[in-house]
């Protein structure tokens, strides 16, 4: 008899087995996912030891998926289909075409911004002129203590508000608008006006008029800056263009995660370790001693590059091609020969830009202006593909605190 109940178990060996206590035991009972019947004794009952093991099963897939969830939000696995940009050891890739070539080929952010929105032979930039800034913009402008990204941010809601097609469902309506919104952001950024010109002759004209070079670099740090799959920024601008939300404030979203120190703040970090081993005749010792006391070197390493960030060798073989300033070249290349033979680590976009900066004698807010810029043509392109999907991001939280005490 007692052999034709092998498959039922004991209140407490099949709680035994499920790991939980009794109530819960029951409680899985109640909801229908474990059998029971009466025990040989006829006042206790028994339970089905294979539902037992189905939901054990189920709770370790579950568990399974969870982790695989949690792991993909910090550089795991995929967690959604795009068909903007690809990410492979030795370069990125818009919609198939190799960033690195267009930017040496001297396509303009413009050019890759009809790319990366597939545009097709649409060019929302032939538009007319842009309008000039209604008052509102005029006055932040005017602002002269509020740096180039926290005026951006503050300048696109209220571009918002006179935004022609802010919610069309239109393709051609939102390209335009999102040409129109990259340009303006350019000119936010340089405090300057809009201009049908090139945004990367905008932005060099504003930094620093007679030098030569510039302009070209800028215009090769924007391609190469323009996307780059699914960043903190261009996943905050997803969430928010699955809300419905328009192209302006989308982006907002991404300005807003751009501006935290371990995402767009790496560029102004980087600048500042540049500016500190400019003065230094030994850079080897310095790192050493960086390295020694735990501390990090900002603008070097990057997890998707092991073997070293593609996007900042071309734009420092470029830097090094234009040489506006030999003396300082030589002082980052010094840099980058220390951190190498200290700890093998090689730059990585941030410090190629700022390394830009650092050469012509700017700011580090010109480092995360070019940033900015070029890569809100990538926030812009994951808002209309968002949009375009229809669906709402909201993924699940797994809960990992206080029980409660009872259900109910």
């Amino acid at each position: 008899m007692s052999s034709m109940r092998t498959d039922y178990l004991s209140a407490q060996d099949a709680a035994a087995r499920l790991g939980v206590n009794l109530a819960t035991l029951y409680a899985y009972v109640s909801r229908g996912r474990i059998d029971s019947r009466p025990g040989p004794d006829g006042r206790t009952r028994e339970y089905s030891a294979s539902d037992i093991e189905q939901l054990i099963e189920r709770k370790q897939a579950g568990r399974g998926a969870a982790q695989g969830a949690a792991h993909s939000l910090a550089w795991g696995l995929p967690v959604m289909e795009t068909r903007i940009s690809l990410i492979r050891p030795r370069g990125h890739y818009y919609r198939g075409e190799s960033a690195i070539a267009l930017a040496k080929s001297g396509a303009t952010l413009e050019e890759t911004a009809r790319l990366l929105w597939d545009c097709a032979d649409h060019d929302p930039f032939a538009a007319d002129s842009p309008p000039r800034w209604p008052e509102s913009i005029t006055l932040l402008l005017r602002q002269a203590d509020v740096p180039p990204l926290e005026r951006t941010i503050a300048a696109l809601p209220l571009l918002a508000l006179d935004a022609m097609h802010a919610h069309s469902t239109n393709p051609l309506h939102r390209r335009h608008d999102a040409a129109l919104l990259l340009r303006e952001t350019a000119a936010l950024l340089c405090a300057t006006q809009p201009s049908t010109q090139s945004i990367h002759r905008v932005m060099a004209a504003h930094w620093r008029k007679e030098s030569a070079g510039l302009s070209d670099l800028v215009r090769c740090a924007l391609v190469l800056c323009a996307d780059h799959e699914l960043n903190a920024s261009s996943f905050a601008t997803r969430v928010a263009a699955s809300t419905g939300a328009s192209l302006h404030t989308a982006v907002c979203a991404g300005l807003a995660t751009l501006s935290g120190p371990h995402h767009g703040g790496q560029a102004a970090r980087a600048h500042a370790l540049i500016q500190d081993m400019l003065r230094e005749r030994k850079p080897v010792e310095r790192v050493r001693e960086r390295l020694r006391r735990g501390e990090t070197l900002p603008g070097f390493g990057h997890t998707l590059y092991p073997e070293g960030d593609p996007r900042a060798t071309a734009l420092l073989d470029a830097l090094n091609a234009t040489r506006p300033r030999p003396a300082k070249l030589a002082a980052i290349d010094r840099l980058m020969d220390a951190v190498k033979a200290q700890c093998g680590r090689h730059p990585n976009l941030d410090f190629a830009l700022a390394a830009i900066a650092s050469a012509y004698e700017l700011n580090a807010d010109v480092a995360l202006a070019m940033f900015a810029a070029g890569r809100m043509a990538g926030w812009l392109a994951h808002a209309l593909e968002q949009q375009e999907s229809g669906s709402l991001i909201r993924p699940r939280a797994s809960y990992v605190g206080r029980m409660p005490q009872r259900e109910g």
